[in-house]
């Protein structure tokens, strides 16, 4: 272990500069985290445990285990958990609002020029070449993680299991749980053999669950003009139970926001989701842009403010709870089997946006010279974003993509 990485049972005293490094930091990956939270999270590694050394690898580790358990958005939450680490209560505010305000003020631009234009304006190009950097910074990360993460022969036979069963559409919260609670049976035995998590439903199938539940939680939002407490309540209980991908969300938002209450269409619901794809940080910020175009820049700020809230309470109250967990032999083992899985699902995540991102010359000769740049030239991941962002441009410029 790195001793200048914070230690999970050392309490330091943080300072003012700490702070102003926090917002700093996540300022910047608010503005070049594309990809999604498998990237963010990988170049919340490459600055905070490579190069900052605030964070050892298995102190990184158990803090994302602990995200991946908990409902909301699991980048946002990475990052608010950094936060606490590094400066406690005030740490954890700067992190968490510094990461999310560059995708509210970039999301509410666009769902400005979306209620203006009634059109949304093209960022193809930008991705075309930022998701090919994004392939080898996470692959990076997880080279970096897997050797601490999966130690021993009974954690790499649950990572292979839970890439498997997530592979074959096993729902996330399942593998997670289901690697945690084996790992602490073979903990308890001392058996060498592994039983691999029982396999769930498909994702669509959680997302369809997931959604069903949205309704049965009180409220106060009601069919018909939309109101800024409905638009927060709405967006508060979302943030509160989702766990899962953007495609989760957007089961949810369908359920309320289309079948529900009819403030939007069908088509303006998948423009939302698009833009949270399409632009950095966290993609909860489709929120931002679905209260630009309900209620305007007042119906922005109440929806942001409503889907992440739940994020720092569930951090503030489980941050303190890590370090004790880890002390304690079956706990810590529990948390030894979630995050072989969280890799294991990081890993499978990086395939998908691979077959999805290198699909021509260009783009695999990109992800190749960015994993050279990574590995042999220690080169910062942000500047690799905006090198590919740039790249994008001058190829889709030049009539070259496709």
């Amino acid at each position: 272990m790195n001793e200048s990485a914070t230690s999970p049972t050392s309490v330091r005293r943080w300072t003012g500069a700490d702070l102003r490094e926090l917002a700093w930091l996540f300022l910047r990956l608010g503005v070049t985290a594309f990809g999604g939270p498998a990237a963010h999270v990988a170049m919340m590694q490459d600055e905070v445990v490579r190069r900052r050394k605030w964070l050892s690898e298995e102190r990184f580790l158990d803090l994302l285990g602990a995200t991946n358990l908990i409902p909301g958005p699991n980048s946002t939450e990475m990052a608010i958990h950094i936060g606490y680490d590094r400066a406690r209560a005030p740490g954890l505010a700067v992190a968490g609002i510094c990461f999310i305000l560059p995708a509210m003020l970039i999301t509410g631009a666009l769902g400005w020029a979306y209620v203006r234009f009634e059109a949304l304006p093209a960022a193809n190009w930008l991705l075309y070449g930022v998701k090919p950097v994004m392939i080898a910074v996470v692959v990076q990360a997880i080279g970096a993680l897997a050797p601490k993460a999966a130690r021993t022969t009974s954690l790499r036979l649950l990572g292979v299991a839970a890439a498997v069963l997530a592979w074959l559409g096993a729902n996330e919260l399942a593998v997670l749980i289901g690697a945690g609670a084996a790992s602490a049976v073979l903990a308890r035995l001392g058996k060498p053999s592994v039983r691999p998590p029982a396999p769930s439903d498909e994702d669509t199938g959680a997302g369809n669950r997931a959604a069903a539940l949205a309704p049965w939680l009180p409220g106060f939002a009601v069919a018909g003009s939309v109101t800024l407490p409905g638009l927060f309540w709405v967006f508060f209980k979302t943030g509160a139970v989702l766990f899962g991908s953007g495609y989760v969300l957007l089961a949810f938002l369908r359920a309320d926001l289309v079948e529900r209450l009819g403030w939007m269409t069908e088509a303006q619901l998948l423009d939302a989701i698009a833009v949270g794809q399409v632009t950095p940080g966290p993609v909860f910020t489709t929120a931002t842009f679905v209260g630009y175009v309900l209620a305007g820049p007042a119906g922005a700020l109440v929806a942001t403010i409503g889907i992440f809230l739940p994020a720092f309470f569930f951090v503030a109250v489980s941050g303190p709870l890590v370090p004790r967990l880890r002390r304690s032999p079956v706990a810590g083992a529990v948390l030894d089997g979630v995050n072989v899985a969280s890799l294991a699902l990081m890993l499978v995540v990086t395939v998908q946006l691979g077959r999805a991102s290198l699909i021509d010359l260009a783009t695999v000769l990109l992800a190749a010279a960015s994993a050279l740049l990574l590995f042999r030239f220690k080169v910062n991941s942000t500047w690799l974003v905006v090198g590919g962002g740039a790249l994008g441009w001058a190829i889709h410029s030049a009539g070259l993509a496709g």
